[in-house]
């Protein structure tokens, strides 16, 4: 597990330094990555956007709060909310080309027809209500069940797959409009 440095104050330790454990494991971190960049985070703000996820998780232990029961999970929503948070402040269209590169792996099928996909894909999301985009993201992308997603969201089950539900049926007819697929 990777290890924080975090200055202590004076007086602790012999270095000035005391080692923090990371919240995250290696696979919770790529998961917050991937769904702050299906969110809309750009390439650049990934790092700050792990980074919040990882002082929150700091701050509730540090506020005496009891470690959430599936830390994968809250760590997955946490980084949504951030996500939606960046969404509403700034222009998801003006950063698409960085969130595919973001996204961007070896493909089974042609370099041209994966480009197409990702970017009807992704302009799909983008025309998604937030609540919508966000059990997708969490369901699809970070592979939370039904019960987690709706468990760290506070809503109902049955909810959470309305939501999906709809947002499913939206981005098909987006992607058969655009004819790529």
């Amino acid at each position: 597990m990777a290890v924080l440095r975090r200055k202590a104050h004076r007086g602790q330790g012999g270095d000035g330094h005391r080692d923090v454990a990371d919240p995250l494991d290696a696979a919770q971190e790529r998961r917050v990555r991937a769904v702050l960049a299906l969110g809309g985070v750009p390439q650049a703000d990934l790092p700050d956007g792990v980074q919040q996820v990882r002082l929150r998780l700091l701050e509730r232990a540090a506020g005496g709060r009891e470690a959430p029961r599936d830390v994968s999970a809250w760590a997955a929503v946490v980084a949504s909310n951030l996500a939606m948070d960046w969404h509403r402040a700034k222009r998801r269209q003006e950063r698409l080309g960085e969130r595919l590169a973001a996204l961007h792996q070896p493909a089974h099928a042609s370099g041209e027809d994966t480009s197409l996909l990702s970017l009807a894909v992704a302009q799909g999301l983008d025309e998604l209500p937030d609540a919508q985009r966000q059990v997708l993201v969490l369901r699809f992308y970070a592979d939370l069940p039904v019960r987690s997603i709706a468990e760290e969201l506070g809503v109902p089950e049955g909810t959470v797959k309305s939501r999906l539900h709809t947002a499913v049926r939206a981005l098909r007819a987006r992607l058969h409009e655009d004819e790529v697929v």
